[in-house]
């Protein structure tokens, strides 16, 4: 019996060495799985005429999708480029019709007022309703704090609601230079989700996207886009 049992042994250790490509599982190969560091590229205010054309000229050169927050009232003559953004593969999301933060924050039925307004809008132009959605100045801002009320309402209109993590402060400052947006684009989270802005104004961070995207290519991130799929980001503040 031991020398059965010898031989057996010696029998397993040859196989082992003759197929390297048996491996132990490690939990580590798990780790890595889980680990896996994602950036959606997302800009407001959008279509911005020629900053918006430039935008998309260099997602599509870097092969990387990105996710445009409308604003509705700025769609008619430039409903070439809400075609575009579909027709490249990018997620359409609502910014609001008008931007005003009057006719957004009295209640929560003027704020999905102007949410189906730019849907409608949109539909127009592509034939689809679009459901996830940005506040205009986000979801806790100087006029305005996110309630449980207003998310409530949201989710019965079927909208889901999307803030950022990393704010480059393009839209306050878009006169900032290229460089000073790109630094204020980098994270090291493994989920990254960058404000950016894409209006007229914005042509400095259309000079800074290439920058944004060659770092986060270094660091091993997946370029991903905004969809109704993707988890929720808001907070609702504490009184």
């Amino acid at each position: 019996m031991k020398k059965i049992l010898s031989n057996l042994f010696i029998f397993t250790l040859l196989a082992l060495l003759a197929c390297p490509q048996l491996s132990a599982y490690s939990e580590d190969d798990d780790n890595r799985e889980s680990c896996k560091k994602v950036v959606y590229l997302t800009f407001d205010d959008a279509p911005g005429g020629e900053v918006t054309k430039k935008t998309l000229d260099i997602l599509k050169e870097e092969n990387v999708p990105a996710t445009f927050f409308i604003i509705g009232n700025q769609v008619k003559g430039q409903e070439d480029i809400i075609l575009r953004m579909k027709n490249e593969g990018h997620s359409i999301g609502l910014h609001s019709f008008t931007h005003e933060r009057s006719k957004l924050y009295g209640c929560s039925s003027d704020f999905i007022s102007e949410m189906k307004q730019v849907q409608k809008a949109l539909y127009d132009v592509t034939g689809e309703n679009y459901y996830i959605l940005r506040f205009p100045f986000g979801t806790n801002n100087s006029t305005y704090r996110l309630t449980n009320e207003m998310v409530n309402s949201v989710h019965s209109n079927n909208f889901k609601i999307y803030d950022w993590t990393q704010d480059t402060l393009d839209g306050a400052n878009p006169n900032s230079s290229p460089d000073t947006i790109l630094n204020r684009a980098i994270s090291t989270k493994d989920t990254v989700v960058v404000l950016m802005h894409n209006a007229p104004a914005n042509k400095n961070t259309s000079q800074a996207i290439k920058g944004i995207i060659k770092y986060y290519k270094s660091q091993g991130y997946t370029f991903e886009k905004i969809t109704v799929d993707t988890p929720e980001i808001y907070h609702v503040l504490k009184k």
